[in-house]
């Protein structure tokens, strides 16, 4: 669908969604059509942004980059992390990806939150802003 295609309303509702997570620990969203409207949200919104960063909290860098990896496919970018050159760090990791550079910063993180924070940068404020905290398996296992 593209941007002329939507209504305000149809943002809004997605926005909504999205805004629910803002700012709190993980919810848990396990039942099925809940994950598919959260997921179906943050697409619809991302797809109205430039770019986005990434912020990616996780117990160790496979799990994270195994995070990235299924977020970024589920955004429509293409997958240019090479797996044999990444860390293998087993301590708690941050990761943040920019889109824009499709680039990476990574570092050890002692907090204790995990999951991922989506940063939206646009020309339409609407838009503009940081959702999450979603789960690092929110677009992971998804059957095609």
């Amino acid at each position: 669908m593209s941007a002329s295609q939507l209504t305000d309303s149809q943002i809004d509702r997605a926005l909504k969604i999205l805004k629910l997570y803002s700012c709190a620990q993980v919810t848990n969203t396990e039942p099925q059509v809940e994950r598919e409207q959260l997921r179906q949200a943050l697409l619809l919104i991302t797809s109205l942004s430039e770019s986005e960063n990434l912020g990616i909290c996780a117990d160790n860098a496979q799990q994270g980059f195994t995070a990235l990896t299924s977020y970024l496919e589920a955004l429509g970018y293409k997958n240019t992390l090479e797996q044999d050159s990444l860390p293998n760090n087993q301590e708690p990791v941050y990761i943040k990806f920019n889109t824009k550079k499709m680039s990476y910063y990574l570092d050890d993180y002692i907090g204790k939150y995990r999951g991922v924070l989506v940063s939206c940068q646009s020309e339409d404020d609407k838009i503009v802003g940081t959702y999450g905290h979603f789960p690092l398996d929110l677009f992971s296992n998804l059957e095609n």
